[in-house]
């Protein structure tokens, strides 16, 4: 006799069981979807039957106490059905539309702020920043909050030539998207680490800290029972901090942020891109990051000016040339923009051909 089905908490639940019951009965089978407002949109099944999905941005760090409010809401207009997108909104999904006035009028009573779907910008998605991350750079929250009280008309209302995806990461280990966003910022150590060697002994292990160095920078230093780091080889990547805390990477000097722009995940038109580097540096000033947010605005400005209906940022800049795009935008080129050849092979310009 075969044994009981039982439930472990072996890897996750399959996700088919948390959607709603519309989605299970019409999954596979929708025949359009369509946009009704900045923040709604809805699907149709081939059956006729509908589900709204109605987007609010979120702050992605989230208290307790809001989290019960969303599941709250949910529970009273959605049968508690809810999704959080891969860039952070949550999307409350309705399958009975006499829900759907009364749960946009409690949102914007309570605050939320709807928007985020079709040729506008999206939540952005962003690493731990300050509040949780031993090796930021830079506070991505932080950032994230200024980026958006600036965008927060894109979200809601004013359409662009095409969806505008911004991403932050609080250092160069990357755990936000800005590798493929439209527009991103990512935060830089420009210093190597600072060793304390009276401390490495007694905190750290040797062999574990000279492997957590991806480009072999470390090496022991047998005379002071310690480490030591060959300066042209470190990329101030901060993983030996993460293994070693007495190998200092944090210096409010040197430590700010990088932007870059162009890449998407998308392979509509053309091909997904990776973000290419606009701007090298920003030295750190929070609490408000004016310089970062008057930088991410001159792009943004010059792309809605300047793109065709449906370009996406990087095809417009490929379609204007990289020497139009630092124009426009107002941006210096700089030596740090000039590719070396020796990892990348798509760079800005790979012939000898000027484009104006």
């Amino acid at each position: 006799m075969a044994a009981p089905q039982r439930r472990t908490d072996i890897g996750p639940p399959h996700y088919k069981d948390f959607l709603p019951p519309v989605i299970q009965k019409n999954y596979g089978n929708w025949k359009y979807h369509e946009i009704l407002e900045p923040g709604v949109m809805v699907h149709v099944a081939n059956s006729g039957d509908k589900i709204w999905s109605v987007r609010v941005a979120s702050p992605r760090l989230l208290s307790t106490d809001t989290l019960r409010d969303i599941a709250d809401i949910a529970a009273k207009y959605c049968g508690g059905y809810l999704r959080f997108t891969t860039r952070n909104n949550i999307e409350f999904l309705v399958s009975d539309e006499k829900n759907l006035n009364p749960l946009k009028e409690e949102l914007k009573k309570k605050g939320y702020m709807m928007g985020g779907i079709g040729p506008r910008v999206s939540n952005i998605v962003h690493t731990q920043g300050w509040i949780h991350c031993h090796s930021a750079a830079s506070d991505a929250s932080g950032l994230v909050k200024v980026l958006m009280d600036e965008f927060a008309e894109y979200f809601t209302k004013k359409e662009l030539p095409n969806r505008v995806r911004l991403a932050v990461a609080c250092c160069t280990n990357m755990c936000g998207a800005v590798h493929c966003s439209d527009i991103a910022i990512v935060a830089v150590h420009r210093k190597i680490p600072q060793i304390d060697h009276e401390k490495v002994p007694n905190m750290c292990e040797i062999p574990s800290t000279i492997a957590a160095c991806p480009t072999g920078a470390i090496s022991p230093d047998p005379a002071k029972k310690s480490v030591k780091i060959k300066e042209d080889k470190c990329m101030y990547c901060g993983n030996c901090f993460t293994v070693c805390p007495p190998m200092e990477i944090h210096d409010p000097e040197y430590d700010g942020v990088a932007i870059v722009a162009g890449g998407k995940v998308g392979n509509l038109r053309t091909p997904p891109k990776f973000s290419k580097l606009v701007v090298p540096f920003i030295k750190n000033n929070p609490p408000r990051w004016p310089e970062v947010v008057d930088a991410v605005k001159k792009i943004l400005n010059a792309y809605e000016k300047g793109a065709m209906k449906h370009e996406r940022v990087g095809e417009w800049i490929e379609r204007i040339g990289w020497e139009k795009f630092f124009k426009v935008t107002g941006l210096p080129f700089t030596h740090q923009h000039i590719d070396d050849f020796l990892i990348a092979r798509e760079t800005f310009r790979t012939s000898a051909a000027f484009k104006w």
